[in-house]
């Protein structure tokens, strides 16, 4: 059976917990890039990351960005949002769809 995770600042994700996500609090971007590949490598399908923690780890977010698994999601965080999360849904349902219905 597949799991799901959550990564990032331990304000920003720890309530996942309460829904039975796994939650990886961690702010330091060479911890986070390993952290990816290993949950990549097990049975992760779906791994949320804050924005932030995001932005640290951006070369290795995109060698999965064309792996059919595991789906990785950007959501925002408590503070430090950039929108990228957003930006990456429209991109994602306009690829599936052939237009940005969100808007």
């Amino acid at each position: 059976m597949y799991k799901a995770a959550v990564i990032g600042d331990s304000a920003g994700v720890l309530g996942f917990a309460a829904l039975g996500l796994s939650v990886f609090c961690e702010t330091d971007g060479e911890k986070i890039k390993k952290l990816i590949t290993r949950l990549a490598s097990g049975d992760f399908a779906v791994i949320y990351i804050t924005e932030p923690a995001a932005a640290l780890a951006e070369d290795t977010i995109s060698k999965y960005r064309s792996s059919r698994l595991p789906a990785i999601v950007l959501i925002p965080a408590v503070e430090g949002n950039t929108g990228d999360g957003m930006r990456s849904l429209h991109e994602a349902v306009e690829k599936a769809v052939g237009s940005d219905i969100l808007n």
